[in-house]
């Protein structure tokens, strides 16, 4: 049996599309491979478990535990909808001390493939492993980082999907340094407070273990750029398996880049409901029609003015 610990954080806004999430992860596991799944959750919250204790009920290749994280960050900074959990992967190494490296992944996320390979990599000298989040070819972000965290934006990685190095964030005492990091008020909360700290320790992974909706539009519109960073067949394993990541719009609340994949996978989880299903596109399918007719010419002018700039 290969045991892969990995790690969610989430509140109850997200226990439905953390158990589609899970249960995306449990249906591609190898045969050999068993998941040591951990759930941190504030203290300050009763998280909602009854959905989530049924995972181990229907995929007999997982356990789940649950921590509860204390008040470090209920005053740390949110922006752009986030909350306070989404630090709670930056004290991972002090919540989880038995295992020396584990995997960390939002909830926003389906899985395409066995993680063991991911989880196999070789971390000796780095804290964390993580995907590039093309932010040196984005004006906007290189601006950013350089004039508000003083960062060179190549190289910046996501957070959302991690390996992290728990043994030596723990030997080199970081997380006192996350925690002060945390008390600014970083546009990307968690993600920068990881590449201020992790800086020079970061290891690099293909973009199957983080497939972004900005990586799914460069990947039309500029592979020129991503193929200075990965090889044609790293693209091609991102788009045909990868973990797709869903960093923009959510699919469960509306239209996006690859909504339907999440809703295949959740069509095939024991938690699919038919009539929730059913709600959902039905009311998308007069959508444009009860829109009023200011909104309807402002879409087509966008289509047609911008949106054929390509074609």
């Amino acid at each position: 049996m290969n045991k892969i610990p990995i790690v969610f954080c989430f509140d109850n806004n997200l226990v439905s599309p953390a158990c589609v999430a899970i249960s995306s992860l449990l249906m591609n596991a190898k045969e050999e491979t068993f998941y040591d799944i951990f759930i941190l959750h504030s203290q300050n919250e009763q998280l909602n478990r009854m959905e989530l204790d049924k995972l181990p009920t229907y995929f007999s290749n997982c356990n789940i535990q649950y921590r509860t994280v204390d008040s470090t960050f209920d005053a740390a900074f949110e922006i752009r909808g986030i909350t306070t959990p989404a630090y709670y992967r930056l004290l991972i190494p002090e919540l989880i001390p038995e295992y020396d490296k584990v995997l960390y992944s939002d909830v926003d996320v389906i899985f395409r493939s066995d993680l063991s390979d991911f989880y196999s990599i070789d971390l000796t000298d780095y804290y964390v492993a993580g995907v590039d989040s093309l932010a040196n070819f984005q004006p906007e972000l290189v601006k950013y980082y350089k004039e508000n965290v003083g960062l060179d934006s190549t190289g910046i990685i996501y957070s959302g999907n991690l390996v992290i190095n728990s043994k030596k964030i723990l030997e080199d005492n970081v997380i006192p340094c996350f925690k002060e990091l945390a008390r600014n008020k970083y546009r990307f909360q968690d993600m920068d407070v990881l590449n201020i700290a992790c800086r020079g320790k970061i290891k690099y992974l293909s973009p199957a273990f983080c497939l972004t909706t900005y990586i799914s539009e460069f990947n039309i519109y500029h592979k020129n750029y991503l193929q200075t960073i990965w090889s044609d067949e790293d693209l091609a394993t991102a788009l045909s398996s990868g973990i797709v990541h869903y960093n923009g719009q959510k699919p469960w609340k509306g239209y996006c880049v690859n909504f339907d994949i999440w809703w295949e996978y959740y069509r095939k989880s024991p938690f699919f409901d038919s009539k929730y299903y059913f709600d959902f596109f039905y009311k998308k399918l007069d959508e444009y029609d009860r829109l009023p007719l200011l909104k309807r010419i402002k879409i087509l002018v966008r289509y047609f003015v911008f949106g054929r700039k390509n074609d």
